[in-house]
């Protein structure tokens, strides 16, 4: 290990990335302190469908969801909407996502995330094994569909997949097999992929757990927004509005959608915005043996607390607008003709947060312009899955100098 090697670290986002690079820091003998405006997983960490599910995290830069948002532009009822606004940051944005949603640039994509999809469950299972006391469930993800047709389009992503290298178990299911696997599927459901191998976990449990583990190592976590983030011949130093001053050899920006704010200044111009999520939770009276995934409307539907939580959509505002009470009723009006034993109208903890989508489907981590400044972001829909492993492989390369190839294609700088 080189003589210089970083022996403390500030790190700015109390989110799954962020806590779990804390928790990768301190595993190489770094001393960190966390900072965050809201607490332990006051972002998109909470509400999520927790899906650890490598499986399925397809890069969302495809020409079929570049298709659907068109048909569904300033639809406030579809699953994907963009307000009408005149956001012109938002529509730079989106016209560089569609430039990007090529066969090409979504192969890159695949390859580009294939080694967090590969090494994803492994680095849960480090946590969950060294003192992060929060379970990890081993289940299948079964996504279910109206007809065979509609499950083809399943199918050939995972083909694709199957071709930049990412072998995903996945059995076909007709509906009798399907209404086996899944007790809540309704009528209207004929068809299904199971997709094996997957894990799924209480999000916000475990992000609290982890952020437990990372203050029982010794760290603090402060509740404060960073205003500024500066760097001089030895630290990196962070400041707050009001004045509080904190120091380190090295600082790691993981603050999600809001990234840009801190990370523009060191050179990070690829650009992130929130694609909000929102999810809820209802009672049901029937099994729930895993989760289970609607692709046709877009929705997730996991066992939570004894009944299951339902998220879904994807709506670009600004990551602190409040929630719409419309997107929530539109994801129950989208499920509800799919599933039966569904109390829907008995929901409770309703939440949005805000996912820091990419134009091009690839994560921003490693170094920046500061030889002292990290970024870790931009991981979409998948950050839950992608976090620890991202934590680990950064760890690593704050403390060696030395960049992983697993991040090479991450490139905050590209």
């Amino acid at each position: 290990m080189a003589g210089n090697w970083p022996r403390s670290a500030i790190v700015v986002g109390a989110g799954i990335v962020g806590l779990s690079t804390a928790w990768f820091l301190q595993e190489r003998g770094v001393e960190v302190n966390v900072v965050d405006r809201a607490g332990v997983a006051g972002g998109a960490s909470w509400g999520n469908a927790g899906w650890v599910a490598p499986g399925l995290a397809i890069p969302l830069n495809e020409p079929a969801v570049l298709r659907y948002g068109l048909r569904s532009l300033l639809d406030p009822a579809a699953p994907l909407y963009v307000p009408a606004g005149l956001d012109l940051g938002l529509w730079r944005f989106l016209l560089r996502f569609a430039a990007n949603s090529g066969r090409r640039s979504w192969s890159r994509a695949a390859r580009a995330n294939l080694p967090l999809n590969e090494e994803c469950v492994e680095a849960y299972e480090v946590l969950a094994a060294n003192g992060v006391s929060a379970p990890v469930v081993d289940a299948p993800i079964t996504a279910a569909f109206r007809t065979s047709r509609q499950a083809e389009g399943l199918l050939r992503e995972l083909r694709r997949l199957e071709q930049v290298g990412q072998h995903v178990e996945h059995t076909v299911l007709d509906r009798d097999r399907l209404a086996e696997q899944v007790p809540l599927a309704g009528g209207e459901l004929g068809a299904g992929v199971r997709i094996d191998g997957q894990r799924y976990v209480d999000p916000g449990a475990f992000v609290h757990a982890l952020g437990e583990a990372v203050m029982r190592r010794g760290a603090t976590v402060y509740a404060f927004e960073v205003d500024e983030v500066r760097t001089d011949d030895r630290k990196a130093i962070v400041r707050s509005a009001k004045g509080t001053v904190l120091s380190a050899d090295a600082v790691v920006l993981a603050t999600g959608a809001w990234l840009p704010r801190l990370a523009r200044q060191w050179g990070v111009r690829v650009p992130v915005r929130a694609g909000r999520g929102y999810s809820f939770t209802v009672p049901v009276d029937r099994p729930v043996p895993g989760p289970l995934y609607l692709p046709d409307v877009r929705v997730a539907c996991t066992p939570y607390r004894g009944g299951l939580r339902v998220a879904g959509t994807m709506e670009f505002r600004d990551p602190d607008a409040p929630q719409v009470p419309a997107r929530l009723e539109a994801i129950i009006a989208s499920a509800r003709p799919l599933l039966r034993g569904v109390r829907w109208d008995e929901r409770t903890d309703a939440w949005v947060g805000p996912r820091p989508i990419t134009p091009d489907g690839r994560p921003l981590v490693g170094g920046t312009v500061a030889p002292t400044v990290y970024v870790a972001g931009g991981h979409g829909m998948w950050g839950l899955a992608q976090g620890p492993v991202t934590g680990r492989l950064l760890a690593e390369w704050i403390t060696t100098g030395k960049q992983p190839e697993a991040l090479a294609d991450l490139d905050p700088l590209r």
